[in-house]
């Protein structure tokens, strides 16, 4: 399998997609969120799939893909050897943070592949966790900026756009907020720069 982008080699300004392809992962999350207990936060995650052109990444669809946090040997290894050590105790809880079953991601990219394009990024849930979560739990405020571990983990994927959905209950029903952003300059960096995000509708854009 030969990949047409190097993995942390393209960066971009911007994200181009229809709100449209996001539509199943947000029906996803919601059903998450809506699930979720104190003991297991909610967890949705989807890849981009498209292309990169220019300084602008093209997502072309949005799939969405399995955890295997709690079940893959590779998954267990590297939460309990770097990421518990480097982000805190709270990553021992199986049900925190998200590994992208292996088998999901190579269909992904054999099915991007064969109509020439490629995996570009991510998008993930973000719950209001310091509203929702135990109280042991409520420290970091969590919103569509990512966190320390979120950095860590686009380091080392590569992929150029790593999108956040942030997910809160407000008025009586549940709300969203979309936020994107590139490469950290090295794995120990807790900074990434923002993407812009253009959402097409009928052939439009606008900014998100």
């Amino acid at each position: 399998m030969t990949s047409l982008i190097e993995p942390g080699l393209i960066r971009c300004t911007a994200v181009v997609m229809s709100h449209r392809l996001l539509e199943p992962f947000l029906e996803a999350a919601r059903s998450a969120y809506e699930e979720c207990t104190p003991s297991e936060p909610p967890s949705c995650f989807a890849v981009l799939v498209g292309s990169v052109q220019g300084e602008s990444a093209m997502v072309r669809r949005v799939e969405l893909a399995r955890s295997v946090r709690s079940t893959d040997e590779v998954a267990a290894a590297e939460f309990r050897e770097t990421i518990v050590p480097l982000f805190g105790a709270a990553y021992e809880n199986i049900h925190r943070g998200f590994w992208c079953d292996s088998k999901d991601l190579l269909r992904i990219q054999r099915s991007a592949e064969a109509d020439g394009w490629d995996i570009i990024g991510s998008v993930h849930l973000h719950p209001d966790w310091h509203r929702i979560g135990p109280p042991a739990e409520r420290g970091l405020r969590i919103s569509e900026r990512p966190t320390p571990m979120d950095c860590y983990m686009f380091g080392s994927t590569g992929w150029p756009v790593n999108m956040i959905c942030y997910l809160k209950r407000g008025g009586g029903r549940l709300q969203h907020r979309l936020g994107a952003w590139g490469l950290p300059a090295g794995l120990q960096d807790t900074d990434c720069p923002p993407l812009d995000i253009r959402l097409g509708t009928g052939g439009q854009e606008r900014a998100a």
